[in-house]
């Protein structure tokens, strides 16, 4: 528990693809925040990172938290280095961000060095759960979750 904040659950990036966990921590252990860190890359990240994110507030009606590294550029092959080298250049898509349980985007940034600030007001979490109740009408005898 994290006073005012309630409960947080934590994944890292790959496990923002599985709604079943985001779930499982919101409803199953009543987390009002998920936290991903993540680095989806240039091809993914445009296509999927956000869409994950506000997928996951809204499957968990719960605030959604990511950050990523900024982008940096590749280094100039010098003496073997760069690509080639022990660990090879990665370009992360950048774009930390802050995601509503309604899956508003509250602030996010570019690929570049920034710094994402928000206040999560947690009355939403209870003003969500309360107006769309899915945790209690979810239909796991038709669709075997437990």
């Amino acid at each position: 528990d994290s006073g005012d904040l309630g409960r947080i659950g934590l994944g890292i990036c790959y496990d923002i693809r599985f709604p079943e966990y985001a779930s499982l921590l919101a409803h199953g252990h009543g987390c009002g925040v998920l936290v991903f860190p993540g680095a989806f890359n240039l091809t993914t990240g445009p296509a999927h990172w956000e869409l994950l994110q506000r997928g996951r507030a809204v499957d968990g009606q719960c605030y959604v938290l990511t950050a990523s590294p900024a982008r940096t550029a590749p280094p100039e092959e010098e003496d073997g280095g760069g690509a080639g080298g022990k660990y090879p250049h990665y370009s992360a898509w950048g774009h930390s961000t802050a995601v509503s349980p309604w899956g508003e985007v509250l602030a996010t940034c570019d690929e570049g060095p920034n710094l994402v600030l928000v206040d999560l007001d947690m009355s939403r979490v209870d003003e969500t759960r309360a107006a769309i109740p899915i945790s209690v009408q979810g239909r796991r005898d038709v669709y075997g979750a437990t």
